[in-house]
């Protein structure tokens, strides 16, 4: 059972203006990074399975913030817990699902479309999403109200910031690949070094709130991430014959670009020590959650592959 922690004083960060538009300016660099990386084969990809994609794209988009949303009400913990947890749900996959899903042998295609499909729905309906689903949650969306958001400049700014970028790194891929994929080399490295960063920081910032609710978060996270591969596996394996497209979304859904969701909370959102710890936290648990289960599902193939013989 978790701990009580609903009427606990939220913790607040004092971000400085320069540092949110360091933020802001690495959140654009990141959709640019990702945007380099599309190919037409993605797209041939999404033209032709459009079915098993409609699923996995409603699995992300809708069923996970929903899962989401139903957990932090069951749940006794502090608004701003579960403002963390709601802004992770809405966020886009996470690159890394693409290796993590090769690694369990699940198909790579299928998991690069669907990345590629939310980090473009993200692009322009991100904010829109996030304050849609924090709404549902009333303490979270009391929350926000305290601290006086501009939820219109923040729509308008997080689209700007997302949208760009995503044009020019489409426009670069489509009209010269060779150059988009260079960038893209060069420029995924340095994203996925920027939100390492950006995660260290935050906790060493923050280590004060990581020791005083890190007995808290910690089996939250965990139940979080469990309960977002679990809703992959749900639709995967119920909707989608294919093992290998069943397998992949499992990781698509349970892998979250929790970097995303780190620098809107604290450019964006108030900056909550808690959400702040909490999506931190995420971008960590997730990838030692995500190779667990890969290397179980290569277990249960290495053993079944040995009793077949």
């Amino acid at each position: 059972m978790l701990a009580d922690t609903s009427v606990a004083e939220p913790v607040m960060l004092d971000v400085d203006p320069l540092v949110q538009l360091f933020l802001s300016i690495s959140l654009a660099f990141i959709m640019f990074a990702v945007a380099t990386g599309l190919k037409p084969g993605d797209f041939k990809f999404v033209r032709e399975n459009p079915l098993s994609v409609m699923v996995g794209f409603f699995a992300q988009i809708i069923a996970l913030p929903l899962a989401t949303l139903a957990l932090v009400k069951t749940l006794s913990i502090s608004p701003a817990l579960a403002l963390g947890m709601i802004i992770v749900s809405c966020c886009p996959g996470g690159s890394m699902s693409n290796l993590i899903t090769k690694i369990a042998g699940g198909d790579t295609a299928y998991s690069v479309s669907l990345t590629m499909l939310s980090s473009i729905f993200s692009a322009a309906f991100l904010p829109f999403s996030i304050l849609f689903w924090v709404g549902m949650h009333a303490p979270s969306d009391t929350l926000i109200e305290q601290v006086n958001i501009d939820r219109a400049g923040f729509i308008v700014r997080t689209c700007l910031i997302l949208v760009i970028p995503l044009i020019i790194g489409l426009s670069l891929a489509s009209k010269k690949p060779n150059l988009a994929t260079k960038l893209h080399r060069r420029s995924m490295p340095a994203s996925l070094a920027i939100l390492i960063i950006l995660i260290i920081s935050g906790l060493i910032t923050n280590y004060g709130v990581l020791i005083a609710y890190g007995a808290v978060m910690v089996p939250l996270v965990i139940l979080h991430n469990s309960a977002a591969f679990l809703v992959g596996a749900l639709f995967g394996y119920t909707f989608i014959k294919d093992r290998k497209k069943s397998r992949a979304l499992v990781f698509e859904v349970g892998i979250q670009n929790a970097g995303l969701g780190l620098i809107i909370v604290l450019a964006e959102l108030g900056g909550y020590g808690e959400a702040v710890i909490l999506v931190g936290m995420w971008g960590i648990w997730h990838l030692i959650g995500g190779f667990i289960l890969a290397n179980t599902f290569r277990f249960i193939d290495w053993r079944k592959k040995q009793l077949s013989v």
